[in-house]
């Protein structure tokens, strides 16, 4: 076993000592938490409470009666040598649905909800061992083979224990779970680290997690410990241990230092809690290397390897990347985990930077690739999130790796944490969400009540109430679609420009302001009463990709707002993959209220090829269509799907029968 050196240990707490009381090289951004936020809004609250009432009772009857996760623990507690069941990471998916079910307890108080939850923490607490070791399968099987192979999720499962008892302890206020997150901690620290074991996550989530540790407990050895495991990657320690499914060391983000790394690659869930806590660390240590890192890798993603739905991973081999513009998509992988990454990643370099470029991709994810992971009634999920579908493609009601579901919980309740954010003497509004919140600056507190019927139509409005007059500025980010930048880079453009005559007036009057890193920054006096309004232009667009996506050369895409559009079977004669849309056609949107529990859809004109009557040739016809939110789709049985519509008839498929 290879050990660091001593001065190694003593330089790392010397830093950390000096970076805790140096002024920040970062912007000292802060988001608003889910706790301070009250969600009104008309698209997101029948979502969080479906959630509440739904999806959250499906992974309690999942967890509780369907499968063994929870009585895994039962079994640890009762000490009789009983065997484990399921998968050796199934502990993570309690912690996780104890971890939604925190946040919904905040957004939908429910006492019989919560005395589950506390009965939950109970068992938990009691598979701990007395050095703080929590993992069920070793506890079951054999502890001697503790902590030998890096890949079996042992780190994983107590990130997640941290996330869910962090969230619990802010929602309710209880302490049991968090200190046994804390005993957990305690013990891998004293295992690992500096002058002990040398050690690589195997699948990354510690990071992130003991960040959020350090900042509710204020104990600086989680930050240090995190930044310490950042650190180990890149330098070959996995080879003293035993490898059970990393394929190459890029498959679990380790071939090359965290700080040396320059492009994404592996496992695409993997990387994205890895690059959430490098962005973390970054801002609590003021590391620009690592800020360096996180943007190199950021456009490496986004300019190259992103789908328009803000998926991420399209290699179902290696559920993540493969190789630059290899977006596929009839079987684009996209799990469902990996798009609520991109909307934690994208957060924590928002908070790093204050670009509001960093929205705009969380806003894609969040609306498209993760939305879709969920269906309208709260009970069914994808775990991949293809882009074009034959009609073999369905929401199931459960997986054998059930990461997906209590996910995508979890993201929807806590949607609170990315809406607002704040400074010493700044607001900004990142999303456009109808609720309610307070925010302290310049020592005075500020209520903001935003209401709007985003993404539908682009008017959002926002009552500002200062306890007393107050200057600050408020920087409304100005999303890149309304700029006619879809996506930032070039991989994705619009086939023409559009309108991007935003407004913005306060108090009715036209607002100076001047646009900074994708905000509109308005800096004034604010008082009671004062209303600012903001207008985004919402026109249907048609979205183009660069020629080096092969698969989507001579396709369009549809988008409004910040929803990507596909075509599916139900509303178009049980077909899909049989038109062509030609540039010219003229696209019109409408509000259907009784449709997918109401959404905006696009029409258009498109020519349909059909076999002849005598199947000797084809034969084109004119016809009308109807596009859909992708989020949407598979909500009303199988059948076939596209995201990007051929503009040539070579890319059309006829059916022959």
């Amino acid at each position: 076993m290879q050990y660091l050196k001593p001065a190694i240990f003593t330089f790392i707490v010397l830093s950390y000592s000096a970076v805790i009381q140096a002024q920040s090289l970062f912007p000292q951004i802060t988001a608003v938490p889910f706790s301070g936020v009250t969600i009104t809004d008309a698209f997101w609250k029948p979502r969080i409470e479906k959630v509440a009432l739904v999806t959250i009772t499906v992974c309690v009857d999942q967890t509780e009666v369907k499968t063994p996760r929870l009585r895994n623990f039962e079994k640890v507690a009762r000490k009789k040598g009983e065997q484990h069941e399921g998968i050796f990471f199934d502990d993570s998916d309690v912690f996780k649905a104890l971890e939604a079910i925190a946040y919904s307890l905040t957004n939908h108080p429910d006492a019989s909800l919560e005395k589950r939850a506390d009965e939950w923490i109970d068992k938990i607490a009691a598979a701990q061992l007395p050095d703080g070791y929590l993992n069920t399968y070793y506890t079951l099987t054999d502890l001697n083979l503790r902590w030998t192979d890096m890949s079996m999720h042992e780190d994983y499962n107590g990130g997640h224990l941290i996330e869910a008892a962090v969230a619990y302890y802010q929602s309710t206020g209880k302490r049991k779970l968090l200190d046994v997150a804390i005993r957990f901690a305690n013990y891998f620290d004293s295992v690992f680290g500096p002058n002990k074991r040398h050690w690589v996550t195997g699948h990354e989530e510690l990071e992130l997690a003991l960040v959020k540790l350090y900042h509710v407990t204020n104990d600086v050895k989680y930050l240090q410990l995190s930044h310490w495991l950042l650190e180990e990657r890149g330098h070959g320690y996995a080879k003293g241990y035993t490898w059970t499914d990393w394929k190459d060391t890029a498959y679990a983000q380790d071939k090359t230092t965290v700080k040396d790394t320059r492009e994404i690659t592996g496992h695409a869930v993997r990387a994205m809690y890895l690059y959430t806590g490098v962005a973390d660390v970054a801002s609590a240590t003021n590391d620009t290397a690592y800020m360096t890192a996180m943007k190199s890798v950021w456009e490496d993603v986004v300019y190259r390897n992103m789908y328009i739905t803000g998926g991420i991973g399209s290699s179902g081999s290696n559920e993540g990347f493969s190789v630059d513009y290899d977006l596929p998509n009839d079987h684009a992988y996209c799990e469902t985990c990996a798009s609520v990454g991109m909307v934690f990643w994208n957060q924590r370099m928002n908070l790093l930077t204050g670009d509001g470029k960093y929205i705009d991709v969380l806003e894609r994810s969040l609306y498209n690739g993760a939305l879709d992971g969920l269906s309208l009634s709260g009970d069914h999920f994808f775990y991949g999130n293809t882009l074009a579908s034959t009609g073999n493609n369905e929401r199931r009601e459960w997986f054998g790796t059930a990461c997906c579901p209590s996910n995508i919980a979890r993201l929807i309740a806590s949607l609170g944490n990315y809406i607002y954010t704040s400074s010493a003497n700044t607001i900004w509004v990142n999303l456009y969400v109808g609720s309610k919140t307070n925010v302290a600056v310049n020592n005075t507190n500020i209520a903001i009540e935003q209401q709007t019927n985003y993404p539908w139509d682009g008017d959002i409005s926002l009552l500002i109430n200062p306890d007393k007059k107050t200057t600050c500025a408020l920087m409304l980010r100005i999303p890149g679609w309304a700029q006619n930048q879809p996506v930032p880079g070039s991989t994705y453009q619009y086939l023409t420009n559009g309108n991007t005559n935003f407004t913005i007036t306060v108090n009715n009057v036209p607002a100076s302001y001047t646009l900074q890193n994708g905000y509109a920054v308005i800096n004034r006096e604010w008082k009671k009463g004062d209303v600012v309004q903001l207008h985004l232009p919402m026109e249907v667009k048609r979205i183009i990709a660069i020629n080096d996506v092969k698969d989507d050369r001579n396709r369009t895409a549809l988008e409004r707002g910040p929803l990507v559009y596909c075509i599916e079977h139900a509303d178009n004669g049980g077909k899909a993959m049989n038109l062509i849309l030609p540039d010219e056609a003229v696209l019109t949107s409408s509000y259907n209220s009784a449709l997918l529990n109401g959404v905006v859809t696009i029409q258009t004109t498109a020519t349909i090829l059909l076999p002849t009557a005598n199947g000797d040739g084809i034969e084109s016809i004119k016809k009308t269509i109807t596009a859909i939110p992708y989020y949407a789709w598979a909500n009303r049985g199988k059948g076939q799907m596209q995201v990007w519509l051929p503009r040539k008839a070579t890319y059309v498929t006829v059916e022959t029968k």
